[in-house]
């Protein structure tokens, strides 16, 4: 088995900045990405995902390192200060590698 380093970079955000953040994703070199609705509470208060608008949304991008640092730099300074959100690295071994 031949396993390759990446990054597994996940955010989670209100649900309306989705799209926005999708297009981060592109322009910093991602190839695809998985989202889905989550609940939680936390600094913010509790948010919960029974109405799509005002739920949060979890993003999940299996990326290059470069990647991953030219994302995490984007998100934090062009939407960090206007919104409630988090992001994080994970470091993951991937079969292949072509597809990230």
């Amino acid at each position: 088995m031949n396993l390759h380093p990446m990054k597994l970079v996940t955010i989670v955000c209100e649900a309306i900045l989705e799209e926005r953040v999708v297009e981060l994703l592109r322009e910093s070199g991602a190839h695809g990405y998985t989202a889905f609705p989550v609940r939680g509470s936390g600094n913010q208060g509790e948010r919960n995902a029974d109405m799509a608008e005002t739920g949060n949304v979890q993003i999940q991008v299996i990326v290059k390192t470069s990647v991953s640092e030219t994302l995490i730099t984007r998100l934090q300074s062009e939407l960090f200060k206007a919104y409630a959100m988090v992001a994080y690295e994970s470091d993951v071994r991937v079969l292949r590698p072509e597809k990230f």
